[in-house]
């Protein structure tokens, strides 16, 4: 009885210098895929993000719901299309896209933050729109341009919501939509959004949760799992393959944030109870970190606007 104390009270002694270190430090968190559709994994990662919150650090949450869009729309009669990975999207779909992000899995993350004594507030077009952005377009590969309708990217975020709510001991929770310059709202991809909002931030961490242990350089082996990443790295995991299709898009997402002041990314298995603390206050981790030592003085684009 006295050892498993004692386990318990050095876990506790390990951690206490990760607390220290991320006191005050916004980590994004980008809830997604399959850990959406199971309720016994997205509570765990709901208590570690009230965890998170009581030991001063300062989480944010952006969230998509892919899945649960899809089921909407076929109980609408509406038939799902898709464009190079990304979800045409128009006026009719936009419509459902906005009511699941906003007022039913917006809502129901909040519902549970708070169920677990946490503080937990949506930022969106409902409450306090954050995300701004643009129309996308993809190339057809004749030169031409493949219109999506109403899907879009984050190229401006309104930061002050975001950190007011923080400041504040509340977690601040994002839909995966932003609002064009004429008022209309874009479908956006959430890990895409997330990376936006920590490059906004210059959050010290941004966390993308998956339904895989992280990057493995054989994807059948879990136990080839790749802990540690530079940028080099990646690129030359992406050349070679080991990185390819929906990986793709979330270390493209990571790079991008690393050339723009965040500190690490890490990605990470989501369903794996306590997954986000076992990465965030261990020695060894559980997932992937991608880190960049130094920033280099130009990133692939201009930042993402901050509005004052």
């Amino acid at each position: 009885m006295h050892e498993e104390a004692i386990r318990k009270a050095d876990v506790l002694i390990e951690a206490m210098g990760y607390f220290r270190k991320f006191h005050g430090k916004f980590t994004v968190i980008k809830l997604g895929g399959s850990v959406m559709e199971e309720p016994e994994a997205l509570q765990a990662l709901l208590v570690d993000i009230v965890f998170m919150q009581t030991v001063g650090m300062r989480p944010v949450v952006v969230h998509g719901g892919g899945k649960a869009i899809t089921a909407q729309m076929e109980r609408a009669g509406l038939q799902a299309r898709f464009v190079q990975g990304r979800r045409y999207t128009d006026d009719a779909t936009l419509a459902i896209v906005a009511r699941v992000l906003a007022e039913e899995i917006n809502e129901d993350i909040i519902r549970h933050i708070k169920k677990f004594g946490g503080r937990a507030f949506g930022l969106h077009h409902k409450t306090s729109q954050c995300l701004w952005g643009r129309r996308l377009t993809l190339p057809d590969g004749k030169g031409g341009q493949i219109d999506l309708g109403r899907v879009g990217e984050v190229d401006e975020v309104d930061a002050e919501p975001i950190i007011n709510s923080c400041l504040a001991g509340v977690v601040p929770v994002l839909p995966s939509l932003a609002e064009d310059d004429d008022g209309g709202l874009l479908n956006v991809n959430a890990d895409t959004a997330a990376a936006g909002v920590a490059m906004a931030l210059k959050a010290d961490k941004l966390v993308f949760l998956t339904d895989t242990p992280g990057i493995l350089r054989d994807r059948n082996e879990p136990g080839s799992l790749l802990p540690s990443l530079t940028p080099d790295d990646c690129q030359g995991l992406i050349a070679s393959g080991v990185i390819d299709k929906g990986m793709i898009p979330k270390v493209e997402a990571a790079l991008e944030s690393l050339a723009h002041g965040v500190s690490k990314v890490h990605i990470i298995d989501g369903r794996l109870r306590h997954s986000l603390l076992l990465e965030m206050y261990t020695r060894t981790g559980i997932g992937t970190e991608i880190v960049r030592p130094e920033l280099p003085p130009d990133g692939p684009r201009p930042p993402i606007a901050i509005r004052p």
